[in-house]
């Protein structure tokens, strides 16, 4: 446990302030529309993936990680844990530095894949709600 709390302190501070938000889109149900919001509060520049590719808290959303012409440096993966691995082999793909799962998204291979890659990452954990506790 003590190592998961390091790394998300390390995601959090350490790995940089673009965040592309995969499902993020511009309806205000959604979780990822929230969380968004939360960590632009904290910082981080928040950039919506989904297949709508709009505009939300005012920065232009694409349609995939491969579209964001910008370096990003963390995947915040807000899809099914279905979906959730070819969205972590698109992060490595783009030379992203960490990827994220939210709550209820896990995919054990796809965290073995993304870590023997390189990248830090957690699962099932939300960052609004990690972020505060950095004090």
């Amino acid at each position: 446990m003590h190592e998961e709390q390091r790394l998300i302190r390390k995601i959090l501070t350490e790995s940089g302030n673009t965040w592309a938000v995969v499902g993020l889109s511009s309806n205000q149900e959604r979780a990822a529309y929230g969380v968004a919001r939360v960590l632009q509060r904290f910082g981080k520049r928040v950039v919506p993936v989904h297949p709508k590719a709009e505009t939300v808290h005012g920065e232009q959303g694409y349609a995939s990680l491969g579209a964001i012409p910008f370096p990003v440096d963390v995947v915040d993966v807000f899809v099914n844990s279905d979906l959730a691995g070819a969205v972590a082999d698109e992060a490595v793909a783009i030379g992203a530095k960490a990827v994220w799962f939210q709550l209820g998204v896990v995919d054990d291979a796809a965290y073995e894949r993304t870590r023997a890659a390189g990248l830090d990452m957690v699962m099932n954990r939300c960052p609004a709600i990690e972020i505060p506790r950095l004090g």
